[in-house]
């Protein structure tokens, strides 16, 4: 009799360790669950669903309702850790009297913290993805279960929260979205073997599409002062000629003053009509009659609002006036398309000089070089909030006409002048300046008389 009840002794003991064990593979899977669940990437598990993918759909419906799924991991987490530490309580107690809740509090909480949350818990992070794929099936069930609790819970924390005038919103805005977006940008290619030159073009596109409703024509557009246009009282031959030596293929058209601008004149419109003449004279052709009406646009309107706009009337080309109605000057679709992918040069396109790299690292730049082009080209981070072209933003960080060979610190930046044209600053030397003396602090270090 007394080895019988030896032996049922040993398997329950034996049943109980088993039974410890048990629980802390399950806690481990919740602690590892949760991890992988809300650390995989939507945007992949979107792309899979999409696919077909239905553990994907899972993961996606889980994370709709996240904490729900949270609360439900949690309770059965710390069921399982409870149940585990009563049982190896059970068990110390008989090997080692009184003292047992101490050695079983010690040794639950090594093994549980090692093997229920570290390991679980690290190789979920690695492997989000994976994880979540894996378990998706399984803790919807559990949430099924559980949830009615989890959503108790939730409903308990809300109102606690709420008597301190907390308030809890499960969606990001849209201004979050955003700002997390542009995270994973800066991300992109970040500790991956590729070629550092295309992903930086890479980040630099993302980046330009996400910026398109931020940015206003006027800031793209070419300055009326830059855009050759035809004159209405030129003889035919010489507005043939101006077009044929042009590089671009539409052209304005103003008559009597470059304010009345009368029309819009292609170059392919031009030949249709020239081709139409059949031998006869070029001057019975009306160059009114040939141009297009003007499309005027206000400098206010941004560039995805104009890049919708070039789609809806099928044309190319807009004129840019400013609040009274001057004109201001031209933006093309190019012009868009550029801020997107980058400059797009043809075998007509003029070769503008802008910046030239120096020798001793320097860059000198015309002033009127734009801050998304620079930023774009070298990487850098100016700020174009107040600023669109380099000269504005001496300016604006200056707060004053600056006088040739005075330089400037700011934004880890130096910036020398080194030539203005009556209040305009036309050229620059720009070159990186040391961590030691500050960034984003504007300083002062020369000071002569204008030589301009």
């Amino acid at each position: 009799m007394d080895e019988e009840l030896v032996d049922l002794m040993d398997a329950e003991l034996w049943l109980t360790i088993g039974g410890i064990l048990l629980l802390i593979v399950l806690s481990a899977f919740f602690s590892g669950s949760e991890t992988g669940l809300t650390g995989s990437s939507y945007a992949r598990m979107h792309q899979l669903d999409r696919k077909g993918d239905e553990r994907a759909s899972r993961v996606l419906a889980l994370r709709e309702h996240s904490e729900t799924m949270i609360g439900a991991i949690l309770i059965g987490n710390n069921i399982t850790n409870i149940l585990g530490s009563v049982l190896a309580t059970t068990v110390f107690l008989q090997f080692f009297g009184e003292h047992g809740v101490v050695y079983a509090t010690l040794v639950m909480t090594v093994v549980v913290v090692i093997f229920a949350e570290v390991l679980p818990k690290t190789y979920a992070l690695n492997n989000s993805d994976r994880v979540a794929l894996a378990v998706a099936p399984l803790i919807s069930a559990i949430v099924f279960i559980l949830g009615p609790i989890a959503r108790t819970v939730r409903g308990i924390v809300r109102l606690i929260l709420s008597m301190f005038g907390i308030r809890i919103s499960e969606e990001l805005g849209h201004s979050e979205q955003e700002e997390e977006l542009r995270g994973l940008i800066e991300l992109h290619g970040h500790k991956v073997e590729v070629d550092e030159e295309e992903v930086r073009e890479e980040r630099a596109m993302l980046r330009s599409i996400l910026d398109l409703s931020e940015v206003w024509v006027e800031e793209i557009m070419t300055h009326r002062r830059r855009v050759e246009m035809l004159d209405a009282d030129d003889t035919v031959e010489d507005i043939i000629s101006q077009i044929m030596k042009s590089p671009y293929t539409r052209l304005p058209l103003f008559k009597g003053d470059h304010e009345e601008i009368i029309g819009v004149i292609h170059a392919k419109a031009v030949l249709r009509a020239v081709k139409g003449l059949d031998g006869e004279e070029l001057e019975k052709l009306d160059m009114c009659e040939i141009a297009s009406d003007p499309w005027f646009i206000p400098t206010s309107t941004t560039l995805l609002d104009q890049l919708q706009a070039f789609r809806a009337r099928r044309e190319h080309f807009a004129l840019v006036v400013d609040e009274y109605g001057a004109f201001q000057g031209i933006v093309t679709l190019e012009d868009i398309i550029e801020e997107i992918v980058g400059e797009i040069s043809d075998e007509h396109d003029v070769a503008v000089a802008g910046v030239r790299p120096q020798a001793d690292g320097s860059y000198v730049i015309d002033g009127t070089v734009t801050l998304r082009d620079l930023n774009r080209e070298f990487d850098w981070s100016l700020p174009d909030g107040e600023a669109s072209t380099i000269a504005g933003l001496i300016l604006h960080e200056a707060r004053t006409i600056p006088n040739v060979a005075q330089e400037f610190v700011f934004h880890g930046f130096r910036f020398k002048i080194l030539r203005r044209h009556r209040n305009q600053i036309t050229l620059l030397r720009v070159s990186r300046e040391t961590p030691a003396e500050g960034e984003n602090e504007t300083v002062e270090t020369t000071r002569l008389p204008d030589a301009s």
